[in-house]
């Protein structure tokens, strides 16, 4: 299990992480988000042993995470981080052999994944002459060369198409299923709701939303109305309980305070004709952390 335990990590006088604490059990995916700045970089950081904690303390099993353990992290980094004058197998190579593998290790595995990923004629290619896609599945290729007991996602489906978005996702979930620990983290929301079931939204270093998604997505008490059908967006807007009306190509979203209103806004729909849509959904994580942070900010 990973365990992060009450860090806070200054830069001089500057505050970039105030009193983090979570836990990422085996076979869990774990989302670590926030804007710009947030802190999760340098969350990352202290995780891989980069960084040491001002307070608090980061453990893998239960050890004080050094070079012994590092072997078993894997990490994707938002940036681009290959060296591009190598080869696909140079690059592999070069990267197992760092993470304490045989060579000959290195290269069966990665053949395996290049087949897996339908790249295997790049191998003798250089990392300069690859798209931006495939180079980033090279990137990925590399953070799970060593199958790593602890696998950190930065922004992982970055340049991706949705058909290699799905390889990736698949690869995600297979690693979990054999007991891998994952933190993932995006800018896309709906890449997070694929995967976590858990996770924490930083702001200037601070949680201000952490917990199972579920739950926070039952706490904000806010839910949405899909209809589709004849009935015009002023109507609605001027029943109790509806804060806005959004009109979309085809149908209505219609946002309500809580569960409370729906009635009212079925009592109004129902008397329409030819209504072939009324669906009540729950928030989406984009929504929640667009409220989160904003409500954060006018503080």
């Amino acid at each position: 299990m990973l365990k992060v335990d009450n860090v806070t990590k200054y830069y001089g006088n500057f505050l970039a992480v105030d009193h983090l604490s979570f836990e990422v059990k085996p076979g869990e995916i774990f989302g670590l988000l926030g804007i710009n700045g947030a802190g999760k970089t340098t969350t990352f950081r202290m995780i891989m042993g980069l960084l040491d904690a001002t307070e608090g303390s980061i453990t893998l099993d239960g050890k004080k995470i050094d070079y012994d353990i590092t072997d078993q992290i894997g990490f994707l980094t938002e940036e681009r981080s290959l060296l591009t004058k190598m080869t696909v197998k140079e690059q592999c190579l070069y990267y197992g052999v760092l993470k304490g593998m045989k060579q000959n290790e290195v290269l069966k595995r990665m053949d395996a994944l290049l087949e897996k990923f339908g790249i295997q004629e790049y191998r003798e290619k250089k990392i300069k002459e690859l798209s931006k896609g495939n180079q980033q599945k090279i990137q990925f290729l590399t953070a799970i060369l060593n199958q790593p007991k602890l696998l950190i996602l930065d922004e992982p489906f970055s340049g991706l198409d949705p058909f290699n978005v799905e390889l990736f996702k698949q690869e995600i979930v297979e690693m979990a299923s054999k007991g891998s620990m994952i933190i993932f983290s995006s800018h896309r929301m709906e890449h997070v709701e694929l995967f976590c079931k858990k996770l924490t939204i930083l702001l200037k270093g601070k949680p201000v939303i952490e917990g199972y998604l579920q739950d926070i997505k039952e706490q904000y008490r806010k839910k949405n109305i899909f209809i589709k059908g004849d009935i015009n967006a002023e109507e609605l807007r001027e029943i109790q309980g509806v804060v806005s009306v959004e009109e979309h190509a085809d149908e209505l979203e219609v946002k309500i305070e809580n569960n409370d209103f729906v009635s009212n806004v079925f009592e109004k729909v129902k008397m329409k004709k030819n209504i072939t849509k009324f669906v009540v959904e729950e928030p989406s994580l984009n929504e929640i952390f667009v409220s989160k942070v904003g409500e954060s900010f006018e503080r």
